[in-house]
């Protein structure tokens, strides 16, 4: 007896000591820290860039833990709630500014927004906002001036492109807009595909409300004759939790589990249900996925699978199954900090086993199946965990030239666009147009400055490189030059080669600056050779 209470006395005493040593160690480090603080404070050679080294020092310590714990300081709520909304001030337009001294040129205004009902057009120039000059500001300072309070007026100067009413093309007008709030739409296409009997969903992302936006697409799309249903989740980084969990339970049974969160302390474990009729949980759905569809994606199509509700096609996910809860800090500050893990509703972790095993792009790589578990949907069909949700038909998308993504990520194919507004007062409705004058754009392009080598080129160049650096290029000096003027092409060349693969990138971008976004998605619809395979794998039915 007297053996039993020493070993409970001793298991009690253990927990205030183990508690008692994180304190420790967590004051140890504390009161080292402010020690070298208060140390550099006093005899550092320069003034001590206080903010800077502090913030450098929060954000290292986070970044050694996961991507997405992140601290928030007042300053930069706005833009965290607007990544969280969908939502803010302003007259809804995007902008371009090639370079510091020049004007501000509207490239995009949305749909129905401010900018668009206030007359503003693609290639319009803003020479002031509210009497300052827009030369001489960076293109995200004109972009501050010009987002503020919904309700509030801004007043612009603007450079027309074309003949209006009571101006001509060229003159300087003073358009006042009334801002407001803008929601960057969450879902960006609904309609019919050309079959007349498959609907299509494009959803980028999980803002607040997007499940009801969801509901109303495919009501408005059941009324049009649909059989089935595509929801495109391809690049859909996720969001709010709760709207994952309305999607799925638009399209399974009451009571159904979605998704189990599981952390550290109490609370953060939670069930998540769906807690409200669904609207049909028969029609056949395909959801498409890529490395890029992470967290809220991977919750709806995972649950889908899981439940045996949708067929899941592409390929695997990104693999992000952590979740984020907000915590308030000092001085306004917010702490955006990991605090549990999900799982599908067969058990599976969404999250990467672990960090090593990915790709370029942050997404899970290849995860041998001896480091995985089998798992059972809700009619026995055997998934796997290991990061990610992997789909039921694998269909892979387009691989692009390096070519193609330098021209888009410099800009100049975005440029281009505003170039042929310019050029062209109207064009055709989005379904009949076809950009024919590709010279044109190879005329333009090869003016401007970006990296246009092949990939096999820059795989030559760093090989040589490494070559010099070892001593070896002098031994083989004419295979090098012959390998190397075997693989060079001209910048008109290459462009002229890829032609069929640059096309339908300038299609979308003109399109859209005249019938807006959901333009772009048609056009995008008309070669995606991924969706077209995808319609023709089997559906998961029971």
């Amino acid at each position: 007896m007297r053996q039993t209470l020493t070993v409970l006395a001793l298991l009690v005493a253990a927990v205030p000591a183990f508690a008692q040593s994180r304190s420790f160690t967590l004051g140890k480090w504390v009161e080292i820290q402010n020690s070298i603080l208060k140390e550099l404070n006093r005899s550092y050679v320069d003034t001590l860039p206080l903010n800077r080294i502090e913030r450098l020092g929060i954000d290292a310590m986070l970044e050694g833990l996961d991507p997405y714990t992140v601290y928030v300081p007042e300053e930069e709520q706005e833009n965290f709630q607007m990544m969280i909304t969908g939502v803010y001030g302003g007259i809804g337009a995007v902008i371009f500014k090639p370079d510091v001294q020049g004007n501000v040129i509207i490239n995009e205004p949305y749909a129905g927004s401010p900018a668009a009902r206030g007359g503003l057009v693609c290639g319009d120039e803003i020479v002031e906002i509210d009497g300052t000059s827009t030369h001489g500001l960076t293109s995200s300072e004109s972009s501050e001036k010009m987002r503020g309070k919904p309700g509030t007026t801004v007043v612009f100067k603007v450079k027309k492109l074309r003949d209006g009413e009571t101006w001509k093309a060229g003159d300087v007008i003073e358009v006042p807009i009334v801002r407001e709030r803008i929601n960057m739409p969450a879902i960006e296409y609904v309609g019919m595909l050309d079959d007349g009997q498959t609907g299509y969903i494009l959803q980028t992302k999980f803002t607040d409300g997007v499940s009801s936006a969801v509901r109303d697409g495919f009501l408005k799309l059941k009324s049009r004759g649909m059989k089935r249903l595509v929801l495109d989740l391809r690049g859909n980084g996720g969001g709010l939790l709760n709207e994952a969990v309305g999607i799925v339970s638009l399209f399974v049974p009451k009571g159904s589990v979605v998704v189990t969160q599981k952390g550290r302390e109490e609370s953060a474990e939670l069930v998540h249900k769906t807690t409200t009729d669904p609207i049909d949980t028969t029609l056949p759905i395909i959801v498409l996925v890529d490395s890029g569809s992470a967290s809220a994606s991977e919750i709806v199509s995972g649950a889908l699978q899981d439940l045996d509700r949708a067929t899941i096609i592409g390929t695997r996910t990104y693999g992000k199954g952590l979740v984020q809860s907000i915590r308030p800090l000092p001085y306004n500050g917010q702490l955006k900090v990991t605090t549990a893990k999900y799982y599908t509703p067969s058990g599976r972790c969404v999250q990467a086993i672990d960090y090593s095993h990915r790709n370029e792009d942050g997404s899970v790589g290849h995860i041998p199946d001896s480091l995985t578990h089998e798992f059972k949907t809700l009619h026995g069909r055997t998934v796997r965990d290991g990061g990610g949700i992997t789909p039921d038909f694998e269909v892979k998308g387009h691989r692009y030239s390096r070519l193609t993504y330098s021209l888009v990520m410099n800009g100049i194919i975005e440029q281009y666009a505003l170039k042929f507004v310019r050029d062209h007062e109207s064009i055709a409705r989005p379904e009949d147009f076809h950009f024919t004058d590709y010279e044109d754009f190879v005329a333009f392009a090869k003016d401007k400055e970006f990296d246009y080598r092949s990939s096999a080129k820059t795989m030559f160049d760093e090989m040589k490189k490494t070559l010099e650096e070892d001593g070896l290029s002098e031994t083989m000096t004419e295979e090098l030059a012959a390998l190397e003027k075997s693989l060079d092409i001209d910048k008109e060349s290459f462009l002229r080669l890829k032609k069929d693969e640059i096309v339908p990138f300038i299609e979308e971008e003109v399109v859209i600056r005249y019938w807006f976004q959901e333009a772009g998605v048609q056009v995008r619809i008309r070669y995606d050779d991924q969706l077209r395979e995808a319609l023709t794998k089997p559906s998961i039915s029971y």
